[in-house]
């Protein structure tokens, strides 16, 4: 999509009176992330024992190991952020990453104002999806998280592996979160979100 359709989507969610200095699409860096941040209990319904559940979590944890996937994901992608949980990175990333999603395709888009960083996504499309669902899903954009200018330490963009265009964004509680782009996709908006956050 055009950068300019997002400058609009984008545009129509900021408040009255406020700037938008920057904005990118980009992507949560893939590596290890920070832990969520804790969940409320959810209320204990009437629950029915079968065979079926108990032999489900007996044998659910056999099949998925938490720290088997974080080691592949330290090895294989490095470390796209930092921070205890329900630290900002960790709200953050949870926005980006709510428990249950669909499984359509959504675009993250980070956009720096006078007073706030936000960060939205687009609504879901199919994967073979046409035009007319690409606008339908652009006019869905909604604003995820956002945090005000004061929370943020610092935003610089560097390599990381093989990536030159890595956005890590520091927060003041000492957590970080790592956007990327593809690499054949230009890194001037990612320096321009880092540059309009230092400023």
């Amino acid at each position: 999509m055009d950068e300019s359709r997002y400058r609009e989507a984008i545009g129509r969610l900021v408040e009255p009176g406020e700037r938008v200095l920057a904005q990118a699409k980009a992507d949560v860096g893939g590596g290890l992330t920070p832990p969520p941040p804790p969940e409320p209990e959810p209320a204990a319904g009437p629950g029915r024992r079968t065979v079926g559940s108990v032999l489900l979590n007996v044998l659910l944890p056999l099949a998925t190991w938490e720290r088997g996937d974080r080691f592949v994901d330290l090895v294989g992608w490095g470390i796209a952020g930092r921070g205890a949980s329900g630290s900002a990175a960790s709200r953050l990333h949870r926005a980006l990453t709510p428990p249950g999603a669909d499984l359509k395709v959504r675009e993250t888009l980070l956009a720096v104002t006078d007073r706030r960083l936000l960060v939205c996504r687009t609504g879901g499309v199919t994967l073979l999806a046409g035009r007319d669902a690409e606008e339908r899903a652009l006019a869905e954009t909604e604003v995820v998280w956002s945090a005000s200018r004061a929370d943020v330490a610092s935003a610089r963009v560097g390599w990381h592996r093989l990536n030159p265009k890595r956005l890590r964004i520091d927060f003041t509680d000492g957590s970080w979160l790592a956007f990327t782009v593809p690499i054949a996709e230009s890194g001037a908006p990612l320096r321009a979100v880092a540059a309009a956050l230092a400023a």
